[in-house]
């Protein structure tokens, strides 16, 4: 049984893979946008922007 040229156990092997990065993908969009929050207010010399 064949998906797009690809055997059924290679759509498994993508399922998994996506299925795993995906919590990743979160945490290191989370730690980037912290990281990215730090460096504004580092750089600031008051209130305004």
């Amino acid at each position: 049984m064949m998906f797009f040229g690809l055997e059924w156990y290679w759509w498994l092997l993508i399922a998994a893979v996506l299925a795993v990065s995906i919590p990743f993908k979160m945490k290191f969009v989370k730690w980037w946008s912290r990281r990215e929050q730090e460096k504004k207010q580092h750089g600031k010399w008051g209130d305004d922007e």
